[in-house]
């Protein structure tokens, strides 16, 4: 599902819930010092995407290692990759990279259903938030709300590594394109982010804009946004 957002030089590596992974996920003593007061889901789920980041760096040629959270909780790569990870009720996801093919990426998962009541109005722009009423008016089975916030998550992931600064949702207009929707085939397009707030440098030039895509399947949504060099 979401290897298929990604271009080819990016590994992505998921689980399901019926993964023996999603229970069998070893941790490292780093790890399991975050989550050694944490409910048994949340550690289901911090132990089985971090299962899936170390089956991505075996893909990659290089030693599983440890994947410890660093400032705010943005996780640390071994040198040499970047990449990103996500998980929401019965899913997880981690996808990583060489870093001298990518700048930065940013993936999340989220499910495929309506927002709470109240988000939306909190996170969205009165453009996003008149897009998303006009893409809902075309295609009203898609929940384009959860689509848009997802996007927001991988735009600040891909954000975060290449400024060390917080982004606010506000601070980024993303727009959603459909792509394929046709009558029972898995919803899929692309989108783009126009950033508020000066940009981040690659390659020497800032960046005012993010490009993505996003996939709805099997009842979860899935974005990703990668940022090449210039």
């Amino acid at each position: 599902m979401i290897e298929e957002l990604l271009p080819a030089s990016v590994v992505a590596v998921a689980a399901h819930r019926d993964d023996p992974l999603w229970d069998d996920a070893p941790l490292y003593p780093e790890e399991e010092a975050l989550v050694a007061r944490a409910v048994p889901k949340r550690r289901r789920e911090f132990a089985a995407v971090r299962g899936c980041a170390r089956r991505a760096m075996e893909k990659l040629g290089v030693p599983p290692q440890p994947v410890v959270s660093g400032v705010r909780g943005a996780p640390r790569w071994p040198a040499g990759l970047v990449g990103s990870m996500t998980h929401c009720d019965g899913y997880c996801a981690a996808a990583l990279v060489r870093a001298s093919d990518l700048a930065s990426l940013g993936i999340d998962a989220e499910p495929h259903g309506p927002l709470p009541e109240g988000v939306g109005p909190s996170v969205f722009l009165p453009a996003e938030t008149e897009r998303l009423t006009r893409l809902a008016g075309q295609w009203p089975t898609v929940h384009w709300d959860r689509i848009l916030f997802s996007a927001k998550e991988s735009v600040y992931k891909a954000w975060f590594p290449l400024t060390g600064r917080w982004l606010d949702f506000a601070e980024a207009d993303i727009t959603l394109h459909a792509g394929h929707l046709a009558a029972g085939g898995a919803p899929r397009g692309t989108l783009r982010a126009e950033l508020l707030v000066p940009g981040p440098e690659v390659g020497g030039r800032r960046l005012q804009a993010f490009d993505g895509r996003w996939g709805v399947r099997d009842g979860v949504v899935t974005t990703a946004v990668v940022v090449p060099y210039l």
